[in-house]
């Protein structure tokens, strides 16, 4: 059984025991959440699809650990007017283990 779940603006396809790396959005380690469900598919080519979410339909998770992502530089420039601007970002992420998909 799959699911496709939405989480920080993001889909992806998830199925038990898949470990994700989303974007942090509060809890602690050790600590289990439940994600929102867009579709879920089964055995058989059974297809339940949500108009947003699927009713009754839940993934539970749990949360790993909290990491950041790589470095990524941003570089503003305007020729000829001396004007440079150097910015960089790291995004804060969590890893993400499925622990059950229900409905």
């Amino acid at each position: 059984m799959f699911a496709v779940i939405r989480t920080g603006g993001k889909q992806y396809r998830v199925a038990k025991d898949d470990v994700l790396e989303v974007e942090r959005n509060g809890g602690e380690a050790g600590d289990k959440i439940d994600l929102e469900v867009l579709m879920l598919g089964g055995e058989g080519g059974t297809l339940k699809v949500g108009a947003p979410l699927v009713d009754g339909a839940k993934v539970k998770a749990e949360i790993v650990e909290h990491t950041r992502g790589p470095k990524i530089t941003i570089f503003k420039k305007r020729r000829r007017q001396n004007y440079r601007r150097k910015n960089g970002h790291r995004q804060d992420l969590m890893l993400v283990k499925i622990l059950d998909i229900a409905g």
